[in-house]
């Protein structure tokens, strides 16, 4: 798909925001607010299995751009280094709202479900980001030369997870006649390629290009885009909206800098290619029109 089309679906998100923010300034605050929940002790979700992006190579060690960014924005806010532990896709949400865990930067996609709230019956979360976008792709074995289309997936065994836009994506009819096998995380998705039981594994192409640095026998199809661009976002619970937003004008200033996030993007996923580094960098208004709100392109006073 070209590049230019997630920019141009991000654009009337960006618009309403930047309409709206005037609204925001002059408004009290319509959350009720808890005690915040940044601090030096701050704990942190993160996925374990995901090398360049989130990943832990050993107890207690975390590694990736998603580690790395949540970490530099708490340190500019003058806190510690937070504290990480590893979480399932589908168990996101679910940690957050238990309490568990304050804050979740785990390569999560900001959707209008996710970030509706319990009313609505959505997940009730307050999004920080993007902090990186990037659509859907297939990560393949590198002697496989049979794969370079979305057609050549077609009877073709494609392995995703649970609690994924890339699992939602791939249910959708147009894309009935790939078969799917659905595993609880990544790592088991991974697995399964390199043991020959699937034929691919489909996720955003981000993660896909940190499995691919990490697993010389893998290899992204650079020729297949797909999906909606998934804008990641660090989560919350709803009902910190001041702290919400005192992250997202770090985020703000880090993607401003004039080389911060383009270095820490690099040292993290070398593997990607600069069109697709590109296209993942967010703008401050693409920050603006989905950070802190109930619906995309709200104001953050909701």
């Amino acid at each position: 798909m070209a590049g230019a089309a997630p920019r141009h679906r991000r654009a009337v998100l960006v618009t309403a925001a930047v309409t709206t923010a005037a609204l925001c300034m002059s408004a009290a605050g319509c959350d009720s607010e808890s005690p915040s929940i940044l601090s030096d002790h701050t704990e942190v979700a993160a996925k374990s299995d995901q090398p360049g992006t989130s990943f832990s190579p050993h107890d207690g060690e975390y590694t990736g751009f998603d580690i790395t960014v949540v970490g530099t924005l708490m340190n500019m806010l003058g806190y510690e280094t937070p504290r990480f532990s590893g979480v399932l896709s589908k168990n996101r949400a679910k940690l957050l709202h238990d309490g568990d865990v304050q804050l979740v930067a785990a390569t999560f996609s900001i959707t209008p479900d996710r970030m509706a709230t319990k009313e609505e019956g959505g997940d009730d979360l307050d999004f920080v980001g993007p902090y990186a976008s990037t659509q859907q792709g297939f990560l393949i074995r590198e002697a496989d030369r049979s794969i370079r289309t979305l057609a050549d997936l077609n009877g073709k065994i494609v392995c995703v997870w649970k609690g994924t836009t890339s699992a939602n994506e791939l249910a959708k009819p147009a894309y009935d006649k790939i078969v799917k096998r659905t595993e609880e995380d990544a790592g088991y998705c991974v697995k399964a390629l390199k043991d020959k039981e699937v034929d691919a594994v489909s996720t955003d192409q981000l993660i896909l290009y940190g499995f691919a640095e990490a697993n010389a026998s893998l290899r992204v199809v650079d020729g297949i885009k797909f999906g909606e661009p998934n804008d990641y976002g660090i989560a919350m619970a709803k009902g910190h909206r001041e702290d919400c937003l005192r992250l997202r004008d770090k985020l703000q200033q880090y993607v401003r800098q004039a080389s911060s996030w383009e270095r820490d993007f690099q040292n993290s996923l070398p593997a990607v290619p600069k069109e697709t580094r590109d296209e993942a960098k967010p703008t401050e208004d693409e920050i603006m029109a989905l950070s802190c709100v109930d619906r995309p392109g709200d104001s953050p006073a909701g």
